[in-house]
């Protein structure tokens, strides 16, 4: 009878925006998208009801993030968007990456610990990247497809606050036993670093600084 796979003893959970890049890359996928199909800026007239929407609304980002992906990129082919998240996952980890969070993804890959990338930026993009950092698991903000044609209504939960805590649960059950490490960025990442065993919040800002104090969670800076 075959051997069950070894379970790894630690996982570690990087957050991808500001985490382990110097910046957001959902709005850089998208200008990047638009500067290819620059006949789409002519849908931003729809772009001011959908904010006040989100203001009046509830302030749900993850409606925002779908409104944004469908006025601009609902219709376009799955192999047209793929083509340009290969791309734009290529500049991002060859450019757009700190030096110390890659080098602290690199020594938890060292250790053989089980490396997982947690980001509610979409999955346009995103399990590209994590291809290029060769983690074990993408956990991102699910989109729909028609077919091969986008839809871009979510299909899964926005991958943020509560929503990480949730999925982090689910790896706790899938993998028992093992150490949980995880890094973010921002407060909406305090609880899920709250409910990891070993907790940092990482180029923060003051308030987000003070709220992990609180928390017991520890801080640094990576550049």
């Amino acid at each position: 009878m075959a051997q069950p796979p070894m379970l790894p003893r630690r996982v570690a959970i990087f957050d991808l925006d500001g985490t382990l890049t110097w910046r957001d890359t959902f709005s850089a996928f998208l200008l990047g998208h638009l500067r290819r199909h620059p006949i789409r800026w002519l849908r931003s007239w729809r772009v001011p009801a959908v904010l006040l929407r989100f203001v009046l609304g509830g302030r749900d980002r993850g409606l925002l993030k779908q409104a944004v992906i469908q006025i601009f990129m609902r219709g376009d082919s799955r192999g047209e968007l793929d083509s340009w998240a290969r791309k734009f996952a290529a500049r991002v980890v060859a450019r757009g990456c700190r030096p110390a969070a890659l080098a602290q993804l690199e020594g938890h890959r060292r250790d053989g610990d089980y490396l997982v990338l947690m980001s509610a930026s979409p999955s346009l993009y995103v399990p590209r990247i994590g291809e290029l950092l060769r983690v074990a698991r993408v956990i991102c903000t699910e989109v729909a497809y028609d077919d091969d044609v986008l839809n871009g209504t979510l299909v899964s939960a926005n991958r943020r606050g509560e929503e990480k805590v949730r999925c982090l649960a689910l790896l706790r059950a899938e993998i028992p036993g093992a150490v949980f490490a995880a890094y973010g960025n921002s407060a909406s990442d305090l609880p899920h670093l709250a409910a990891a065993d070993e907790g940092l919040l990482v180029n923060a800002g003051a308030g987000a600084r003070r709220q992990a104090q609180r928390l017991g969670i520890g801080t640094a800076d990576w550049i």
